[in-house]
């Protein structure tokens, strides 16, 4: 018997449960329809964010970055290039701290961008500073 995941849907927020190997088969969300993962990481809000972290099987790559910063805004094509790589074996998603000043507050961001990885809905690692996807791909991986 296959183990058997929870995991939120990034459009609708409905926890699904879902048999491990069918990760990579491209599963649907069983209340909105839409596909559970689309390589491409989701913005997520407060309601979103904490929707992901206690109903999600995987581990949860968070980017907490701002408009207004040159280096986020340079990493995010590496972020979702990272997203392409990673998906389904975790959840990649991006926080805007200026939009959502209680989430970085919540977590003591003092400088963007910020990666955090979640496990279990704990923080497991840490990273600081703009990363090239080989790198976010690489730190994620032996973080998690």
């Amino acid at each position: 018997m296959s183990e058997l995941l929870h995991l939120a849907c990034p459009h609708c927020l409905a926890v699904n449960r879902l048999p491990a190997e069918r990760l990579a088969q491209g599963p649907k969300c069983g209340v909105c329809h839409r596909a559970l993962f689309d390589g491409h990481p989701i913005a997520l809000n407060a309601e979103g964010f904490d929707k992901q972290l206690q109903h999600n099987a995987l581990p949860l790559l968070v980017d907490f970055w701002a408009d207004w910063c040159g280096p986020c805004k340079m990493m995010a094509p590496a972020f979702a290039q990272a997203a392409r790589t990673l998906e389904p074996r975790m959840r990649l998603a991006k926080v805007d701290t200026e939009a959502e000043p209680e989430l970085a507050a919540r977590y003591a961001i003092r400088s963007i961008p910020t990666l955090i990885l979640f496990r279990g809905g704990r923080e497991v690692a840490r990273q600081a500073g703009a990363m090239a996807a080989g790198d976010i791909v690489n730190w994620a991986l032996r973080s998690q």
